[in-house]
């Protein structure tokens, strides 16, 4: 009888796991908007900015990595919710695909003025701002960084609890990427 209750206690767990992952994806496809690509710019993927969390534009002054960069008044910012190979890490080897995500970041976002959206932590333990990066287009349109470096193979989703706002999002820009075999996911094996 104690094993029949525990065995329906864990179905019932699995299955409302499984819905509140559906939601999830469900959330993340509707905060998810794509246009049309032109020749000039990348195909832009916009998250909904939240008004209360968004600063006033800042000008990116250096790339420091795939998914880091310095803005103008000197303060280093971590992409949030992504992670691209090393490139500037002493103790590692520049890791598999590591430079060209470093370029095309840079490529992005170098010298241009950036939108930041936080999401709940607003530094990690290296003093790094952590922030959402959103790139004005020509059209008026935003491009979302951190989610065009998943969808287009530069980076991989990375989770870190309590800022998942987009994981979703990103979740569903990697398994894109990984099932076209775009970018790292084409070039690294490991």
């Amino acid at each position: 009888m104690v094993q029949k209750k525990l065995f329906i206690i864990i179905i019932i767990s699995l299955g409302l796991s499984l819905g509140l992952l559906w939601l999830g994806v469900e959330a993340g496809k509707e905060n998810a908007i794509k246009y049309n690509q032109t020749p000039e710019e990348p195909t832009p993927t916009l998250a909904i900015v939240d008004p209360a969390n968004q600063e006033t534009g800042v000008l990116v002054t250096k790339v420091v990595d795939g998914d880091t960069i310095e803005i103008e008044d000197g303060q280093k910012v971590r992409y949030v919710g992504i992670d691209t190979p090393e490139t500037v890490d002493p103790r590692r080897a520049v890791g598999c695909f590591g430079k060209e995500a470093s370029n095309k970041n840079k490529e992005l976002v170098e010298g241009k003025i950036v939108i930041l959206e936080t999401d709940v932590t607003n530094v990690d333990k290296y003093g790094r701002l952590l922030r959402y990066v959103y790139l004005k287009q020509t059209d008026g349109t935003l491009l979302f960084v951190n989610d065009y470096l998943v969808r287009e193979g530069y980076a991989k989703n990375y989770t870190y609890p309590p800022d998942v706002k987009f994981n979703a999002q990103f979740l569903e820009a990697e398994r894109e990427a990984r099932g076209e075999n775009k970018g790292l996911w084409n070039k690294c094996t490991s």
